[in-house]
């Protein structure tokens, strides 16, 4: 594995030097730089261009957020864990929206850390999996998400999907299996199998999870929620 460089930001010098701690028994891991706030963290991405960004959401000045989303504007390849007090729908929804790759509670432990940060390296978003795999957050996260505007920049008009390949990926959002879509949508379970494909396909992710991110981001999907 080639070595990872990583830019720390947080505010507080004691958060950085215990993560520094950790870093440096990862011979694969590098810190190529530290900020204690949001502008000095844009300036050092912009010079340094680091694979990794481990950053704190409270942020004075300019919180993690806004970083985070100015750094993905500039530097889309740039991976993004972000430290937060609290699990929330509210913050959740914002750091998906920015391009987080990962949302962490600040207190995570170190083997967690590490885990999500060589699955971050690798291309993935694990903080996709809040959405759907947490079921206190995830109704939470997918309602604020039916009640968001749609940024003027985001490609929410134009789908490549089809009709039916919303529907379907819509039914998915909802939790239905391939069965219940089949029969919702009376059509066979292979059919609805071929969908999912084809969506996984044209949008060019790995699994369901993140095909309803994706399309509830870009607003091509509303999820109807239980009691609705």
């Amino acid at each position: 594995m080639s070595t990872t460089s990583i830019l720390l930001v947080h505010a507080h010098a004691l958060f950085r030097e215990g993560l520094r701690h950790h870093l440096r028994t990862m011979p694969n891991f590098k810190i190529v730089g530290e900020a204690s706030n949001g502008q000095q963290a844009i300036q050092l991405v912009d010079y340094g261009d680091p694979d990794l960004v481990l950053i704190e959401l409270d942020l004075p000045g300019i919180n993690g957020l806004e970083v985070s989303r100015a750094i993905k504007r500039n530097h889309p390849h740039v991976g993004i864990i972000l430290f937060g007090s609290k699990l929330d729908s509210s913050s959740v929804v914002k750091a998906i929206r920015a391009g987080v790759a990962a949302y962490l509670l600040r207190n995570v432990e170190w083997p967690i850390l590490l885990q999500t940060m060589l699955a971050v390296r690798r291309g993935c978003y694990p903080i996709n999996d809040l959405v759907l795999s947490l079921p206190d957050v995830a109704t939470q996260v997918l309602s604020a998400f039916r009640q968001m505007i749609i940024d003027e920049e985001s490609d929410a008009i134009y789908s490549p999907l089809s009709v039916r390949e919303l529907e379907v990926l819509d039914l998915v959002a909802a939790g239905r299996t391939n069965k219940e879509i089949a029969r919702q949508l009376e059509i066979s379970n292979q059919t609805v199998k071929n969908h999912i494909s084809s969506i996984l396909r044209k949008l060019a992710v790995n699994d369901r999870t993140q095909a309803v991110v994706y399309a509830l981001r870009r607003g091509w999907i509303k999820v109807v929620l239980p009691g609705d």
